[in-house]
């Protein structure tokens, strides 16, 4: 059954804005971004790809860097529902998920929803809380649902996630295991700002933070249509072939003592969709699969002990299968 929003069918709405360019849509999104989050456009690109695709994205970078500001700014920038969980050591499982409450009146249980049962899901310096906390993520990013009590209960409808961490040598830190990294579409850094850019963000600063003024300019319809756009976008057998080969070579280079697995394929290929659609194109080009297979693949590699400390990242060993690959004609 079609969804009504403002007396309109859901079905309709999406036929009428779908008729947009995604690239318009696209770049109004990034603009709105921008006034807040100065010199990031490769981040703010990869960003919005993993959103439109359904994917999540890991931001790793120091303190201070502007994780969390990117995360409040592309929430802020579309009007759907945003929750902020801040990991902390003590943090429960049940503070993420919900929890069941007695009503002694009624002398039954209620189930009070927690911050979870949201759109857009902020889990900041994620690596802070426990093994046993992280773990809460991993069905609701895996299949958009969570079991509480032995009762599934669905997530919202489009259910995205942006967790940050501070990288996993600062102190108080937990490593995310091999189980939760894989369900992270993208993980990137922001890096530092150029110097003209950090002065830029000063004088933003100066009086008021910019995200205080930020308004939504993509609804709850654009964005599905947005992600119906992202779906059409073709892609042909030669480039589904070299997606595989670039994910199946990790399982064989040297240095891996795990590569990546299939998700990663899957996630390659709807990543490199998004990005098609946001430069104009109808259908995927080897570019647009280049562009973006180290931070859809290289954090779910495991590095051998020898080659960690020789100094070889996982980094290097997707951008070397990058270039070994031959690109198809």
């Amino acid at each position: 059954m079609s969804r009504v929003l403002n007396g309109k069918v859901m079905d309709q709405a999406i036929a009428e804005i779908t008729d947009q360019s995604g690239k318009v849509v696209y770049q109004r999104i990034c603009n709105n971004i921008e006034q807040v989050v100065r010199g990031q456009s490769a981040a703010i690109r990869k960003l919005l790809a993993a959103f439109v695709s359904g994917g999540h994205v890991l931001l790793e970078d120091a303190p201070g860097t502007g994780k969390t500001t990117l995360a409040k700014a592309l929430a802020l920038s579309v009007d759907v529902s945003f929750k902020r969980i801040q990991f902390t050591p003590d943090l429960l499982p049940s503070d993420i998920l919900g929890i069941s409450i007695l009503d002694p009146a009624a002398g039954s249980f209620h189930f009070h929803e927690g911050p979870i049962f949201a759109n857009i899901i902020l889990a900041d310096e994620v690596n802070r809380a426990s093994p046993r906390t992280q773990s809460a993520l991993l069905e609701a990013m895996a299949e958009a649902q969570v079991t509480v009590d032995g009762n599934p209960r669905k997530l919202c409808h489009p259910f995205f996630v942006v967790a940050t961490q501070n990288p996993v040598e600062s102190r108080g830190t937990y490593p995310l295991p091999e189980a939760q990294m894989d369900r992270f579409a993208l993980q990137f850094r922001l890096g530092y700002l150029t110097p003209n850019d950090e002065v830029a963000m000063l004088s933003d600063q100066l009086q008021t933070h910019p995200i205080e003024q930020l308004q939504p300019c993509l609804t709850l319809e654009d964005l599905m249509a947005l992600q119906q756009q992202v779906k059409q976008v073709r892609l042909s057998p030669e480039i589904k072939r070299y997606g595989v080969e670039i994910v199946s070579a990790t399982r064989q280079a040297e240095g891996v003592q795990l590569g990546a697995s299939p998700r990663a394929s899957i996630a390659l290929i709807k990543i490199a969709q998004a990005l098609a659609l946001f430069d104009g194109y109808e259908f995927v080009i080897p570019e647009q699969i280049q562009e973006i297979a180290v931070a859809v693949i290289a954090h779910r590699l495991v590095m051998e002990p020898q080659a960690h400390f020789s100094g070889r990242t996982a980094e290097a060993v997707v951008a070397e299968i990058v270039q070994a690959i031959p690109v198809p004609a």
